[in-house]
C-alpha cells in the first residue's frame, strides 16, 4: 500500500500530525483494523497494535507491526506497558477514562498523543450515544492539562466525514517535545528531519 493511501485510509488528524513525533516505538491503542497502525508503520514507526478482538488483530497484522490482545476494560489484568515506552500514542473511537494516567505515563518525555474520539452531541448522530463513552466539553483540553502535556491542537466540534459525529481532537506532547518540532504547516520537511 502506498504512503498516499495509507493516508486515505487514516483520520485526516492522525495523517496530519504522526508525522511530527520522534522516532521511536508507537501505540496504537484500540486499534481495530489497524488503518493508523499501519501509517505509523509507514512512517518508520515499530508499532504496537493492541486491541481486544482477535479477529481485528489478524486484519492490523503487517510489516512492522506487533499485535497484542488484550482488554483494557477488564480491570483485573494491571496496564502492560512501562513509563515512557512509546514516542506516539494513538487513540481513535475509543474512551475508557480510567485508563488516561496510564497511558500519559507510557508516553515517552518527548513524545506525542493524539487522539480522536466522540464527544457529548454525538447522540443526535447515533451510536455511540452512551455518555460513558462521549466526552464532556473540553475534557481532553482538562485531560492534558491534568497530566501536564502540552496542547499542540484541540478542535471540538461537528464533523460530517465520514459521518456526521460530535467529536474531539487532540495533540498533546511530552515536556521534552521542542516548541520549532511542532510543523503545524504540515511541511514535508519535518517528516524528512525524524525519519
Amino acid at each position: 500500500m502506498t504512503d498516499a493511501l495509507l493516508a486515505a485510509d487514516a483520520s485526516p488528524w492522525i495523517a496530519r500530525f504522526a508525522p511530527l513525533a520522534r522516532r521511536g516505538e508507537a501505540l496504537d491503542l484500540a486499534c481495530g483494523t489497524g488503518r493508523h497502525a499501519r501509517l505509523l508503520a509507514a512512517l518508520g514507526h515499530p508499532v504496537v497494535a493492541l486491541d481486544r478482538d482477535p479477529e481485528a488483530l489478524a486484519a492490523a497484522a503487517g510489516p512492522g507491526i506487533t499485535t497484542m490482545e488484550f482488554d483494557l476494560e477488564d480491570g483485573t489484568v494491571p496496564w502492560p506497558f512501562e513509563e515512557g515506552r512509546f514516542a506516539v500514542i494513538v487513540v481513535t473511537n475509543y474512551l475508557h477514562r480510567p485508563l488516561i494516567p496510564a497511558l500519559v505515563r507510557s508516553l515517552a518525555p518527548g513524545g506525542l498523543l493524539i487522539y480522536e474520539t466522540f464527544a457529548g452531541g454525538n447522540e443526535a448522530f447515533g451510536r455511540p450515544s452512551n455518555p460513558a463513552f462521549l466526552l464532556h466539553e473540553g475534557e481532553l483540553l482538562r485531560q492534558a492539562a491534568a497530566h501536564q502535556l502540552r496542547v499542540l491542537a484541540f478542535e471540538d466540534g461537528f464533523t460530517s466525514l465520514p459521518k456526521a459525529a460530535m467529536v474531539q481532537r487532540l495533540c498533546a506532547c511530552g515536556a521534552d517535545f521542542a516548541r520549532e518540532d511542532a510543523q503545524l504547516d504540515g511541511g514535508a520537511a519535518a517528516t524528512e528531519a525524524r525519519f
